[in-house]
């Protein structure tokens, strides 16, 4: 098969022995630094992807996908809130649910945590908060029994334990001769959940639907409909369906606006890395340009005969064009490869790595998270590999132009 002359002589450079040792050195030290920036982007954007899927993970653990509140704050007839959503097709499950702050005490400990009012069937359709129980049965959690499943970080502030009762203090009052008084309620604590986030694991407490209308005087109203969703990542277009659904008469929210704040950082945090470690890529890409620029001095007695011989300056820029896009190419490819790789097998070499040096990268008592998720995805990687190739190919444009402008009688004249 006849190779086009360009790529013919671009390859043939690329293969052939130099006669410039200096020259090879940078060729490798230019090729080294692309696999080396390509190898690196690729595993820590999926170890970022990872962390980032890990966290809302645990996140959704306890928000639920869509939130169906009234205006005022409840929702006075649920139950037909509920059977005009319910046919929705991407609704797969759905729990009315009773929200509040208050205080729980215990002796003289006194802590701040959010009260919710759940039915344990209907909850565990909706979140996973109740399969995270680290002791404790919650399907004690019955009305009337005024039983109490606390956060393992809350119930280890109050220094309580299983079996044991607090006082649950609501914020609303009741109004006596004696002026107003708060409103207590004795709970036993049956159960204690953890999901390894501090936020949570500190500051929620749950009880029953009924007991928590009752803390709080609330009737027959709930605070809202928790809403499952069949693809979580669609919420948002979700939301909108279903607020039109109900005509716009109640509050909908998804769970992107709950913690809207917190996923804006976590996607700026992604795209700075992505930039910092884009720049390494950079820096093997301007090698590439000196590289390709002593080439051209060491060959212009050759692009001179070239020339002489007839090959037009176009077509002198496509030689040393290839010529340097194989150098970016080979170590793009190889820097590809290594990523991927180290990106699906990141939770094995981790580990090892800890192993082998004795030391723990994540301690689980500082960090949220102590190991290392990966998820890869093909979309970053196609990003990576892209920008690399685009910023490979452009470093080669001058060294190139600079080669078809070799004038062939100067260029022989000592020759």
């Amino acid at each position: 098969m006849t190779l086009p002359l360009e790529l013919f002589i671009g390859l043939r450079y690329t293969r052939a022995k130099r006669r410039n040792h200096f020259i090879s050195f940078i060729s490798m030290t230019s090729m080294l630094g692309i696999i080396l920036g390509v190898w690196a982007l690729i595993t820590v954007m999926s170890i970022m992807n990872g962390f980032h899927k890990d966290l809302r993970d645990r996140i959704l653990f306890v928000i639920s996908h869509i939130t169906i509140s009234d205006f005022d704050g409840y929702l006075d007839d649920w139950q037909s809130v509920s059977n005009q959503i319910s046919s929705h097709p991407q609704v797969q499950a759905q729990a009315p649910f009773v929200l509040g702050q208050g205080m729980i005490t215990k002796g003289v400990r006194v802590t701040g945590a959010l009260i919710r009012g759940i039915d344990a069937d209907q909850e565990r359709a909706v979140s996973e908060v109740l399969n995270h129980i680290v002791e404790g049965d919650p399907d004690a959690l019955q009305s009337g029994s005024f039983g109490i499943i606390l956060g393992k970080n809350l119930a280890r502030s109050l220094g309580v334990g299983l079996g044991e009762k607090v006082t649950v203090v609501a914020p609303n009052g009741k109004v006596t001769p004696a002026g107003l008084l708060p409103r207590l309620k004795r709970f036993t604590v049956i159960g204690l959940f953890e999901i390894n986030m501090y936020e949570y694991d500190s500051g929620i407490a749950l009880i029953h639907i009924d007991d928590a209308a009752k803390l709080l005087s609330l009737g027959d109203k709930v605070t809202g409909l928790r809403l499952k969703l069949n693809d979580v990542e669609q919420a948002r277009r979700f939301r909108i369906e279903i607020s039109r659904q109900l005509n716009d008469e109640f509050r909908v929210r998804d769970w992107t606006m709950e913690h809207a704040n917190f996923f804006r950082a976590l996607e700026i945090e992604k795209r700075v890395v992505f930039i910092v470690l884009l720049l390494i890529i950079a820096v093997a890409a301007f090698n590439i340009v000196s590289t390709l620029v002593m080439i051209v001095t060491d060959k212009q007695a050759d692009v001179a005969i070239l020339m002489t011989l007839g090959m037009s300056p176009a077509s002198i820029m496509k030689v040393f064009m290839i010529q340097g896009s194989i150098i970016g190419v080979i170590g793009i490819l190889l820097g590809g490869v290594f990523g991927v790789i180290t990106s699906l097998n990141v939770e094995t070499i981790i580990p090892a790595l800890e192993n082998f040096f004795d030391t723990e990268l994540f301690p689980l008592d500082v960090y949220v998270i102590s190991d290392f998720p990966a998820d890869m995805r093909w979309a970053d990687v196609t990003r990576v590999i892209f920008a690399a190739l685009s910023m490979s190919f452009l470093a080669t444009i001058y060294p190139a132009w600079r080669a078809s402008k070799v004038q062939p009688a100067e260029a022989l004249r000592y020759e």
